[in-house]
């Protein structure tokens, strides 16, 4: 995903990321420069298994903080949209995907809660970018990663109720 991508977030899920990141940037990295400052004062650190995973556990708290700045740098935040017809971020979408009827929600992971059971797709996914702006009833195909040509048919389209 590039960084001029507009994603839809719900308010609560701005605000579920908003406060997720001031716990990162704030106690979680205070944390993590406290146990490598601890790790360091203990010596030798090509053999100190404490300092090279507190400094991994670093890079990865690291890169969600990147992850969660870009995506509300770039979010619009605010009711999900209308549903049309019409195959957009932000709508849940019944299909016929490689002859299975399923339902997901297309757009961004962090839109629902974890413990939600609706598979979300991306935009940006190859799913997702083949159907994005397509109507009810119309038929297309995307290529997997691996080369299958999966044929896809939209069923419906419906609002997200989060």
């Amino acid at each position: 995903m590039n960084g001029t991508t507009e994603s839809w977030l719900s308010q609560e899920a701005y605000d579920r990321l908003q406060g997720e990141l001031e716990h990162l940037q704030g106690p979680v990295r205070a944390e993590i420069a406290k146990r490598i400052e601890e790790a360091r004062d203990e010596g030798d650190l090509k053999e100190n298994g404490g300092y090279h995973a507190a400094k991994d556990d670093q890079a990865q708290i690291e890169a969600r903080i990147s992850q969660i700045t870009q995506l509300l740098r770039t979010a619009k935040v605010g009711d999900a949209p209308q549903a049309s017809g019409v195959v957009e971020p932000g709508t849940v979408v019944t299909a016929t995907i490689a002859g299975d009827e399923t339902t997901f929600l297309v757009g961004n992971r962090e839109i629902h809660e974890a413990g939600d059971d609706l598979d979300v797709y991306s935009e940006a996914s190859p799913l997702g970018a083949a159907i994005v702006g397509l109507k009810i009833g119309a038929k297309t195909s995307y290529q997997t990663p691996n080369g299958a040509t999966i044929d896809v048919e939209i069923k419906d389209v419906q609002t997200y109720a989060g």
